[in-house]
């Protein structure tokens, strides 16, 4: 045993944890003790090595070898090995076994699916535990490597083995759903790696797209909406809404509905709903439509010399026009909203219209009055026929707005507003087209017919006067020049308008004139309706509108 010496020692090794390993050890001639330490600590003498379940002594001991086999190598045999022949006091060199450890399968957190929302970015995590050396980790997409990832690692308790972070960032424009992401890790014991894959899902509101048809279309007729979306997660429910009102009876992906104007100017909305929230889109329905009132002109009563404004609007569509009348005159007078009439007379007073035409659709118009504040005007036939000796009446007709504060005859010395003073009583009667104030004498006399009967109406803008006279019944109508008079007050004055007679084939015949002092209608009555009293002269004369000014006939 003095000359023996190692003919095989063990040398430095490197295995992956869990596979077999053998370190030689040859002594040959040697017949003494054998001693296998690990890390400084005796395993066993010689072949006895019952401690170590997956230890064995292995090889010839004729020949002297004692190799140690190690089965099924793991993290505690990373350490230093030598062998020692006791009697002969020599031992071999220490002999370091490296144990190498692959990663455990590799773990992205919230795989196999991570769910974030449209718009967000995504941060993905990937752990390998309890490797040696420490796992690398990589991230591959669609065959390539995405770099940037963050990168550390742990030490364990038991110094040998780490663990490895890596975590990726990838911003929301550089991700899309459906997308598959592998996270690999290897090191020296697994140098192929091993693959973690997660599927990105992205979800969002739902996207909506409301469609309407058909467009435009004629109110009254049917038209359909139908709202498409995509969601992720799935559709809910849907809702619709006109106008901001809820419609309860429809539920689903479409609306059918008769359409009327309304329709323009309040929007249908449908609202789809999924896990995320809502999503709310509207339209408005090209409904071609007759003119509406939407802002109704309203009568006005102004003062002469002021300006009178209307304001008249309406809707429609296709786009309408606006034109401004005077009812019974053919001239436009604007075709914007608001007619303006400046320092209104009174002959502007009447009946206003406001039309409104949507070409092909339809059209519309709105009436108002003008009413114009002004001294009164008297109408009267100027020479007015009686019979002698019987009862007879003086008639004149007034307009006035404001309505006359006072209306006086005159005649002589004479001045009567109502009542009754000797063969004279003074009647006035209220029309819708004026005040008729009738001055009726109970027995004519000769003296009568040579007097000058004045008919005066006063209002708070001033006053008018007609001058009427009497003529026997039978006798011709004299023709009455034009004159200048004045009475009561010295700003009151009336312009007396020569005016003509006729008779024809027996029958009695007035002329009118109608303002601005136009030859107007010859009216004619039977021959027995002599007398101006008569109803049917009377009646004649003060229904027709546009007569102001009226003869009697004979």
């Amino acid at each position: 045993n003095e000359h023996a010496v190692f003919t095989q020692q063990p040398t430095d090794l490197v295995v992956v944890a869990g596979q077999p390993v053998t370190l030689p050890c040859s002594i040959p001639g040697y017949h003494g003790m054998v001693l296998w330490l690990r890390d400084g600590m005796a395993l066993g003498v010689n072949r006895d090595l019952s401690g170590y379940p997956r230890y064995d002594i292995v090889g010839d001991h004729s020949k002297g070898e004692y190799h140690l086999l190690i089965q099924r190598t793991e993290m505690q045999d990373d350490a230093f090995f030598e062998c020692q022949a006791i009697q002969a006091a020599i031992r071999t060199r220490p002999a370091r076994l490296t144990v190498l450890v692959p990663p455990e399968d590799p773990v992205i957190m919230g795989a196999p699916v991570v769910s974030l929302r449209a718009g967000d970015p995504l941060n993905l995590t990937c752990h390998a535990d309890n490797a040696k050396p420490a796992a690398s980790i990589i991230w591959i997409r669609n065959g390539q490597v995405l770099n940037g990832a963050m990168y550390s690692k742990t030490l364990l308790r038991d110094g040998r083995r780490e663990s490895t972070v890596s975590t990726l960032y990838l911003s929301a424009s550089n991700i899309e759903t459906g997308q598959r992401i592998t996270c690999r890790a290897s090191n020296k014991a697994a140098p192929n790696g091993k693959d973690a894959v997660v599927t990105i899902d992205i979800q969002h509101l739902p996207l909506v797209n409301l469609s309407v048809e058909p467009q435009p279309i004629l109110e009254g007729n049917l038209v359909k909406f139908d709202c498409s979306a995509k969601a992720n997660p799935p559709v809910i429910h849907y809702r619709w809404a006109k106008g901001g009102s809820i419609i309860r009876e429809v539920s689903g992906d479409t609306y059918e509905v008769i359409v009327d104007h309304s329709f323009f100017t309040e929007p249908v909305s449908c609202e789809v709903t999924n896990a995320l929230g809502s999503t709310n889109i509207s339209r408005n329905v090209d409904v071609y439509f007759g003119p509406r009132m939407a802002a109704e002109p309203q009568s006005l009563q102004v003062d002469q010399g002021s300006d009178a404004i209307f304001n008249c609007a309406w809707t429609g569509n296709p786009s309408l026009t606006i034109v401004w009348m005077k009812r019974g005159s053919g001239v436009v007078l604007s075709n914007e909203n608001i007619l303006t009439l400046k320092a209104v007379r009174q002959e502007d007073a009447g009946k206003y219209v406001c039309r409104a035409v949507v070409p092909r659709v339809g059209a519309g118009e709105k009436e108002v009055s003008l009413t114009v504040n002004g001294p009164p005007t008297i109408s009267s036939t100027q020479t007015q026929q009686v019979l002698y000796g019987e009862k007879g009446q003086i008639k004149c007709f007034i307009r006035s707005t404001p309505p006359p504060d006072r209306i006086a005859w005159s005649w002589k010395e004479t001045v009567l507003e109502s009542g009754t003073s000797g063969r004279y009583t003074v009647e006035t009667v209220s029309t819708e087209e004026g005040v008729i104030s009738t001055l009726t004498m109970s027995n004519i006399v000769p003296a009568d017919f040579q007097t000058i009967y004045n008919c005066t109406a006063w209002n708070s803008f001033g006053s008018d006067t007609e001058i009427i006279r009497l003529k026997e019944q039978g006798t011709p109508i004299p023709f009455v020049p034009l004159v200048y008079f004045f009475v009561f007050e010295p700003i009151t004055k009336s312009i007396v308008r020569p005016v003509g007679l006729l008779k024809q084939n027996n029958y009695n015949v007035r002329i009118c004139e109608s303002p601005p002092f136009h030859r107007g209608v010859i009216l004619v009555c039977s021959p027995n309706c002599s007398d101006a009293t008569d109803r049917r002269w009377q009646i004649g004369c003060i229904n027709f509108r546009r007569v102001p000014r009226c003869l009697w006939g004979s």
